[in-house]
């Protein structure tokens, strides 16, 4: 019986919103599942990212978030030098959001180090990043591919553990990795290192690897799951997920979103009953079928090459983060 890491499990889900229920599970599902089934060539990811960000906040307004969009699109590809190549478009493009200038309003866009474990759903929001200019590893890397994408370079979503990052394929044909919450590049290597990924993982293609636009919207979709976990009936995170899964199959995230959720329902008997014997016969039942989805996803996902993070995983961020707190104030 586990529960996903990085969420807390102490406290129940939140009762629904009005905001939240302002959209029907049927609509949402139905929405997302047309959005899924549009041919790969037609799919947009701005405007993918939108309409689910807009399931989150319905005050999201996608006809300005996209006019924003084209504007600093419009701006960065007026600094591309004549005959530029695409890796100086790359380089022009990752200085563009991360250096003031008139590109940007002198306004660049940076790492929110208030927020390093992106708690914060309505910070992974697209048009809170343009607003903000304060972003985490879920819409830095959305924002730099879509302009990427914008601009005519072959970029993608890629993923790690409880991480998303955007791949660049050079004019070699090399995928290079970017880590768009520093504007740099990574290695493989230092990304297993660093998020613990286990070689049978990396063998069975679970991270790393550059994700089709289907896949990259299944990875959107994790911050809406997110979204309905904290809601309740958590019977629509369930749904999103496997909407998830049929577009990627070995989306970790989604199986583990799932079984979390199936843990949510289990702990509303548990909330009410002493232990599991103590629940009635005709309810032990669900129960008992709660439990064997929730081991189920948990189990799939370790047979893929899944591991629960390290304890000390979280405390080692942490010390980053201070320590580039202490760096920024000291620069002031």
């Amino acid at each position: 019986m586990l529960g996903v890491s990085g969420e807390s499990l102490a406290d129940p889900p939140k009762p629904a919103t009005r905001q939240s229920q302002q959209r029907t599970p049927d609509a949402t599902v139905t929405e997302l599942r047309a959005l899924l089934q549009t041919p790969e060539s037609g799919i947009d990811l701005a405007k993918a990212k939108l309409a689910i960000d807009r399931m989150i906040d319905p005050k999201v307004d996608p006809t300005v978030t996209l006019q924003q969009l084209d504007t600093l699109t419009t701006r960065i590809k007026a600094r591309f030098p004549t005959n530029a190549t695409n890796q100086s478009k790359l380089e022009l493009l990752v200085n563009s959001l991360s250096q003031a200038g008139p590109w940007n309003g002198y306004r660049p866009f940076s790492y929110d180090l208030n927020d390093p474990f992106g708690k914060t759903i309505h910070n992974k929001l697209l048009s809170t990043y343009l607003k903000t200019r304060k972003g985490n590893c879920v819409s830095m890397p959305v924002l730099l591919v879509i302009l990427g994408q914008k601009l005519g370079l072959d970029m993608t979503l890629a993923t790690a553990p409880e991480h998303v990052l955007a791949k660049f394929r050079n004019d070699r044909g090399q995928w290079i990795n970017i880590e768009a919450t520093s504007f740099g590049t990574k290695s493989n290597a230092s990304y297993e290192q660093e998020t613990n990924i286990s070689p049978k993982a990396m063998a069975n293609r679970l991270y790393l690897r550059p994700l089709n636009k289907r896949e990259s919207v299944a990875v959107m979709l994790s911050t809406l799951m997110e979204f309905y976990g904290q809601q309740q009936p958590q019977e629509q995170r369930i749904a999103i997920a496997d909407l998830a899964l049929q577009a990627d199959p070995k989306d970790i995230a989604a199986m583990l979103q799932k079984g979390n959720a199936y843990f949510r329902l289990m702990q509303q008997y548990m909330a009410k009953y002493p232990s599991p014997a103590a629940i009635p016969p005709e309810q032990r039942l669900d129960f008992d079928a709660l439990q064997r989805s929730n081991d189920l996803w948990f189990n799939r996902a370790e047979a893929l090459g899944w591991t629960m993070p390290p304890k000390t995983q979280d405390a080692n961020y942490l010390q980053t983060i201070q320590h580039a707190k202490a760096t920024q104030q000291g620069g002031r």
